[in-house]
């Protein structure tokens, strides 16, 4: 039996006719593809034959141009049936594809084994070429591209940096995945060696374990291919800027393969004073049962970072003014800041893993996927404070007497911090029939276990402040001494904790998965699936001043976290989708990147949120162009609160609802011109609160609008002429920075450009200009202060490609 393009309008519903017929017509619009769309040219094929989006990596080296990657394998038999061509492919062949078309990319991992368009959720995605494009630096950069993600930064006791994104305004700090197994280091990551980025949106417990309200970041990073290639990079530009990268990768015979990603990075921060990062990082990895039916990666990661922490600029409330604002907008020098000489983070990471896949049938696939991790961490910020002397002092033109105070002898005290984590998921997928009943069952266990010991240092004495208009980085006589030298001085831990010098945490978390895919007819299927986790968790303080008891907190959590889907595919460039999921965020989740013992009590329940979403995913132009829309609903109950004054974060009956519309479109619009672009629009409100006076404002860090944009076009390619230039714009409306609606950051808007030329077929240089208009934009937030994004800026780059 072959495989059709069924409408089946007779079946559906008036308006799913309709919405097929219409993408019918779409479908057949345009006939000028061959060279970009992915299929192969022979169009009986199409009709014949299916075919099977795969990670570009186990395809064509990474040095092959953007419109010469990826996606297709002509299959017979079970695809017939109804199932999905991924489903089937041993093997791939390569052929010309749209690379900018982010619904024909993977996911990522093993337990969501589908590609982004026949994935029943709002999944973005950053692609390696537009990436590659804009010269990304860091996971930050990359995600600059998603509406929706929100960089914060951590405050209260011990403080907190490194990589701190919202997700639709929800905590994402434990979010962060690599090749589906959770990072739990707090660094700044690097991104020299991805392949691409993932952001799984909405509560995504069923697949990642506990968290994920707002959704969860997958990085999926480059592995060893097939045939030898070898890239170098070279960068600098304004900020004192140079980076170097190296992308090696060999096979060493017909079924072994090396790769190797390294790094150097030195830059300062256009538009801050005295900020600067000095980073290098090695990214080694080896493939046995290259495309063979067992095959096994093996990856290490390290990465060291000597930074300066930036945290930033008060937000004030002008005298009769009714909002808060940075202080910035009222005439302060955006490069200012209010740190002292003793400020800094210094990280090392290192991250050991492998990814077995045995291929035991042709119905039976397994997977087993171990990581572990160690970070070390020794971080001292100052942060600042423009109390009401210092507004007053300000505004009425005694500057002189306007003085930023640092804290107290802690707030946040500098601290040193050791961590491990290891974690294992084994998983099995399994197609096959019961009667005329198809399947696709996926289940597993995942098991991971994480420990963090911090050593707190108190100052000698109280920080003097310094003044707001001319900031010293000095402050004389200050020192940094033991714990026993100054207990007093340490920052108070919140919940009764007291002052105390040596913080441990860990966490044990017990999960098992299981989902079964049902094929009820050729163009739909029902999903439904459960994970069931048993969270174990202890909390101690010690040490520091003796007359406050040493403080001992366990907990044990049990959580259900369902998930289920309705999809109906009349073919496989269409996709209509119901999704329900929950997720579940205990009140001790944050072990290794938590600033307080959120373990306060036993009549504390977890974070429980719930998605309602139905979409559309559609390739058009035969496959040049994706497109998909979402409405979605978000609903979140107990959520934790977070002191204004301090940061210090406990739990509460909350409630919170975040609703609204996504919408993207990526691909080629012709052989040389692409484009990706998003947009989302949120109504976000708190729905119930032990504070009454806010129910009904909006969430904190949640704009209303936002969108990206990327455009960029090949002018005469592979010719001694050719040029490529592209640009795009980032926007973000103004949004609010507390519970009660009183202090917002203006909005956000970012133009970026590119100019590329190729000399031969492996050499290129570019140049890349960021923040053209030279906006003052806010990159970091937080209730009480944000952080001023980069000026404007120019990174020239020359790379060679084998």
């Amino acid at each position: 039996m072959t495989h059709r393009h069924l409408y089946h309008s007779a079946r559906s519903t008036p308006l799913m006719a309709g919405f097929a017929l219409f993408c019918s017509a779409l479908h057949t619009g345009n006939s000028d593809a061959a060279m970009t769309t992915d299929h192969v040219t022979k169009s009986k094929h199409r009709h014949t034959k299916a075919y099977k989006s795969v990670p570009q990596s186990s395809v064509v080296p990474d040095t092959a141009s953007s419109q010469e990657l990826v996606h297709a394998q002509p299959i017979n038999g079970p695809l017939a049936q109804g199932m999905h061509p991924a489903h089937y492919a041993d093997e791939a062949i390569t052929v010309h594809g749209s690379s900018m078309n982010i619904l024909r990319e993977d996911i990522g991992l093993s337990r969501m084994p589908q590609d982004v368009m026949h994935t029943p959720q709002t999944v973005n995605v950053v692609p390696r070429v537009l990436m590659e494009q804009q010269n990304v630096k860091s996971l930050d950069e990359a995600l600059r591209n998603v509406p929706g993600i929100t960089a914060s930064v951590g405050e209260g006791e011990g403080g907190m940096s490194g990589d701190q994104f919202l997700i639709r305004g929800f905590q994402a700090q434990n979010d962060i995945y690599e090749n589906g197994l959770r990072d739990f280091g707090v660094y700044t990551r690097d991104s020299f060696y991805y392949d691409h980025v993932s952001v799984i949106k909405g509560p995504s417990s069923e697949v990642f374990g506990n968290g994920t309200t707002g959704g969860a970041i997958n990085i999926v990073t480059k592995a060893p291919h097939k045939k030898d290639s070898y890239q170098a990079n070279f960068s600098g530009g304004s900020g004192s800027y140079y980076r170097g990268t190296l992308d090696i990768n060999k096979q060493i015979s017909d079924s072994i393969a090396v790769r190797l990603s390294a790094m150097g990075n030195e830059n300062n921060m256009v538009g801050r004073n005295y900020i600067y990062s000095h980073r290098w990082g090695i990214a080694p990895s080896v493939t046995f049962g290259l495309n063979k039916k067992i095959s096994y990666t093996v990856d290490y990661f390290h990465q060291n970072d000597n930074r300066i922490p930036d945290y930033g600029v008060w937000v004030v409330q002008k005298p009769g003014a009714k909002i808060a604002k940075p202080i910035t907008e009222y005439g302060i020098n955006r490069k200012n800041w209010y740190g002292t000489t003793f400020d800094q983070d210094d990280v090392s990471t290192d991250m050991l893993s492998g990814r077995l896949t045995a291929k035991i049938k042709p119905w039976l696939t397994l997977y087993n996927d171990t990581k572990g991790g160690i970070y070390h961490r020794y971080y001292s910020a100052s942060q600042p404070n423009c109390n009401a002397t210092c507004v007053s002092k300000y505004f009425s033109g005694d500057t002189s007497a306007a003085i930023v105070r640092n804290g107290g002898l802690g707030g946040p005290n500098p601290y040193r911090q050791s961590d491990w984590s290891i974690q294992n998921v084994f998983s099995g997928i399994a197609r096959f029939n019961t009667g005329g009943i198809r399947h696709e069952v996926i289940g597993g266990f995942d098991i991971e276990h994480v420990e963090d010991h911090r050593k707190n240092y108190p100052y000698n004495e109280t920080r003097q402040g310094t003044n707001l208009i001319n900031p010293s980085m000095n402050v004389p006589g200050l020192e940094r001494v033991s714990c026993a030298e100054n207990p007093g001085g340490l920052a108070s831990i919140p919940n009764g904790v007291g002052r105390k010098c040596y913080k441990d945490g860990s966490a044990t978390d017990i999960g098992v998965f299981l989902s079964d895919q049902i094929w009820l007819a050729k163009w739909f299927a029902i999903k439904g699936g459960f994970r069931l986790d048993q969270w174990y968790s202890l909390y101690s303080a010690t040490g520091g001043v003796k007359t406050t008891p040493d403080s001992h907190f366990k907990q044990t959590q049990t959580t259900v976290n369902p998930t289920v889907s309705m999809m109906y595919t009349p073919d496989d460039n269409l996709m209509v989708y119901f999704n329900w999921s929950e997720s579940t965020t205990p009140t001790s989740l944050y072990v290794t990147n938590s600033n307080a013992p959120f373990i306060t009590g036993s009549g504390y329940s977890p974070e429980r949120s719930r998605l309602y979403e139905v979409g559309a995913k559609y390739n058009a132009f035969k496959g040049r162009m994706g497109f998909t829309a979402a409405l979605f609903r978000l609903e979140k109950n107990n959520s934790t609160i977070t002191d204004p004054s301090t940061g210090d974060v406990s739990a509460s009956s909350d409630s919170q609802r975040n609703q609204g519309l996504e919408l993207s479109a990526s691909g080629n619009i012709t052989a040389n011109w692409s484009i990706i672009g998003t947009y989302a629009l949120y109504d976000s409100r708190v729905t119930g609160s032990e504070t009454a006076a806010d129910v009904g404002k909006r969430i904190q860090f949640v704009p209303k609008n936002s969108a990206t944009l990327w455009t960029s076009y090949n002018i005469a390619p592979r010719t001694p002429y050719n040029l490529s230039i592209g640009g795009g714009v980032t926007w973000r409306q103004a949004v609010w920075l507390d519970a009660a609606n009183t202090a917002r950051v203006p909005a956000t808007l970012d133009f970026d450009a590119m100019i590329a030329h190729k000399f031969g077929e492996h050499w290129r240089i570019a140049m890349n200009g960021y923040n053209l208009a030279n906006r003052l934009n806010y990159s970091s937030l937080f209730q009480n202060r944000v952080t001023p994004a980069i000026g404007r800026s120019f990174l020239f780059n020359l790379s060679a490609s084998y």
